[in-house]
């Protein structure tokens, strides 16, 4: 382990951080709302600590291992979220506690969109824009994982792409060099960003509201501007706005890239990945609308459609905003709505959550298991595409499941010792370990309600999971720690 190195970026990764503070400082002139101090401090306090761990171990080697790559990932979600977590705790409004801020900021940063917060429309605008950019800049960081660390686990995002990837692009690749790929990923991240930004502005919302719920929607965070989140817009445009780019949000950057490149949209429908995606989200809006028509949920049957469409994508992606209060729906659907958000968006995109093609991967393997007992003696290959899969790729798919499993059995126990009942523990477990952010269950309102050995076992679970568990989990191994 070359701790001088990884102090080394992480003072680098802080000192790049203290600048997302700046924004804020700007609004809260602007608005003037008086929130403008407690940026600075955090802007001085992060900026300072970085600088010493920088100048420090300045010197060091530049080559990092992989064991250090793990290590500096973890760092990137941990100690960001406590620097992240100052403003929100020197802000005379919210003002919150130290547990309640780190949840907040943790959530942001893992793009979970789970909160603490109520009366979210009378906190300052500064506040408003800078929960939304922490999901942005989570956002950002997600990309680089799922092209630099996760690979080197054998489940990242791009491990699990490669064998879909047409053509002539190979090695797990999409440009020569890694800085290349993440680059060209950040430009179409901001690009949709931009665009999402201008088309709510178009379709009707404040300029200030645009902005901050694109950064939402392109991370699949789920933090919205208000505590209605996107019931106060109360309107169809807007609903379709914000699904079309929660799909794009939540679709494999690599796939965006690929069509880019080659200028053809067909490519989206060329990827099994993305097409049993699009059929899984027609498959539960229908669903959804069929019951709430059944049960007479709504008035007016156009109401129940946008309703059921606007909130399918919305789970399945897992960004989780909302339009009405889908918990009351009839039972089947919370239930329905948030196992799809379990499973999560595809590989290599902002989306948290199983991902659709460790599910496709699964019922493959399934599929080949039945053929193996009707023909004990044959030789049974796993293709995806025209491209076999190596069995090592499917033994990583299948202890990942087998882990998030345990994991949620493990979380809800303890939320059950922290007194919810069964059904809400399971709900906050599924709303931050799939980093869905969307809870279910009568008796909680609100994270803010939970006990602090409540909090701090989400808090781990949303970073558990948006590291895809195991880049967690391998600094708990005793043989990482070996020289």
């Amino acid at each position: 382990m070359q701790l001088a190195t990884i102090f080394r970026v992480l003072g680098v990764l802080l000192m790049v951080f203290s600048l997302s503070m700046t924004p804020p400082i700007a609004i809260a002139q602007w608005y003037g709302d008086g929130a403008w101090m407690a940026f600075f401090i955090a802007f001085l306090v992060t900026f300072t600590t970085g600088f010493l761990c920088w100048f420090h171990c300045r010197k060091a080697d530049t080559d990092l291992k992989a064991r250090d790559g793990f290590f500096i990932v973890v760092l990137f979600w941990s100690v960001l979220s406590l620097f992240g977590a100052l403003p929100l705790m020197i802000a005379q409004q919210p003002h919150l506690s130290f547990t309640n801020a780190v949840f907040e900021s943790v959530s942001g940063l893992t793009t979970t969109g789970a909160t603490v917060l109520s009366g979210i429309d009378k906190l300052p605008h500064a506040i408003l824009y800078y929960r939304q950019q922490l999901q942005f800049l989570g956002g950002m960081g997600i990309i680089v994982l799922a092209v630099a660390i996760l690979p080197m686990l054998g489940i990242g995002g791009m491990q699990l792409y490669r064998a879909e990837i047409p053509g002539p692009i190979k090695d797990n690749k999409l440009t020569p060099r890694l800085t290349h790929t993440a680059k060209a990923l950040w430009y179409i991240y901001v690009g949709l960003t931009i665009l999402c930004a201008f088309a709510y502005w178009a379709g009707g919302m404040h300029l200030f509201d645009a902005i901050g719920e694109s950064f939402g929607t392109i991370s699949t965070g789920g933090f919205s501007m208000h505590d209605s989140s996107f019931k106060y817009y109360n309107s169809p445009i807007i609903y379709g706005i914000a699904s079309i780019f929660m799909i794009l949000g939540s679709t494999n950057f690599s796939l965006h890239f690929i069509v880019l490149q080659r200028r053809a949209l067909q490519n989206y429908w060329k990827d099994q990945e993305f097409k049993v995606y699009i059929l899984l989200m027609v498959a539960i809006s229908m669903i959804c609308f069929g019951v709430l028509y059944f049960y007479h949920s709504y008035k007016d049957p156009t109401d129940a459609l946008i309703q059921s469409v606007f909130t399918s994508i919305s789970m399945v992606t897992n960004t989780g905003f909302t339009a009405d209060t889908f918990q009351k729906w009839p039972s089947l659907l919370p239930i329905l709505l948030m196992m799809a958000g379990m499973i999560g968006g595809c590989a290599a995109s902002t989306s948290g959550g199983i991902k659709i093609m460790r599910i496709i991967l699964l019922l493959k393997q399934g599929s080949r298991e039945i053929k193996r007992l009707i023909h004990p003696n044959a030789v049974i290959t796993m293709k995806l595409g025209n491209r076999v899969l190596p069995d090592e790729l499917l033994q990583a798919v299948w202890s990942y499941i087998a882990v998030f499993i345990m994991l949620f059995v493990l979380f809800t126990l303890i939320l059950l010792a922290c007194g919810l009942d069964l059904e809400s523990a399971q709900g906050a477990v599924i709303a931050c370990l799939a980093n869905l952010g969307v809870t279910i269950g009568n008796h909680l309102q609100s994270f803010s309600e939970l006990n602090l050995p409540g909090k701090w076992s989400l808090i781990f679970a949303m970073i558990a999971g948006r590291l895809e568990i195991f880049s967690l989990l391998v600094l708990f191994s005793p043989a990482f720690w070996r020289r």
